[in-house]
This record gives structure tokens, sequence and C-alpha cells, in this order.
């Protein structure tokens, strides 16, 4: 399998995103709830576009209109900050 690291924030890897996709995974979300893609400090913005393009070409959907956006706070804050 692929070694080949996806998600810098999280430590995920292709061969774990492929992985979810052969158990069922059809969209970024599937994919998420599976091992955590893109819930990191960077909120999904460096692992996306590549997972989108993976979906694509592994199950052909079009429809991806269901990305994610990113939830507040949009970078990391220090909780003395708060």
């Amino acid at each position: 399998m692929e070694k080949t690291c996806i998600c810098r924030c999280e430590g995920v890897f292709l061969d774990e995103i492929l992985q979810a996709i052969d158990e069922g995974a059809t969209s970024f979300q599937g994919i998420k709830k599976r091992n955590r893609i893109g819930m990191g400090h960077c909120q999904g913005r460096t692992c996306q576009p590549i997972v989108r393009d993976i979906l694509r070409k592994k199950v052909g959907s079009n429809s991806l209109s269901e990305l994610q956006k990113a939830q507040a706070p949009v970078r990391p804050v220090p909780l003395g900050k708060l």
C-alpha cells in the first residue's frame, strides 16, 4: 500500500483513504468519519483538494458540493485569548 501522507495535521496516509473508499465512503465527510482527515489545524485546506481528486478518480462522483467548510475558529486560538 501507499505510504504517502495526505493529511499532515492528522497523519492520514493514502492507503487509509483508499481503504475508507473501499469500505464504502463516497464523500469527504465519509472519509473524515473513518480517519479524522481535515480535522487538524488547517481544517482541510491542504488535504481536502487532494481527497476530492482521489474521490473523483475512484468513485467518479461529480456531486462533490458537500465539501467541508472551515469551522470556528478558522485558525488555532490559545485558550488564554478567549
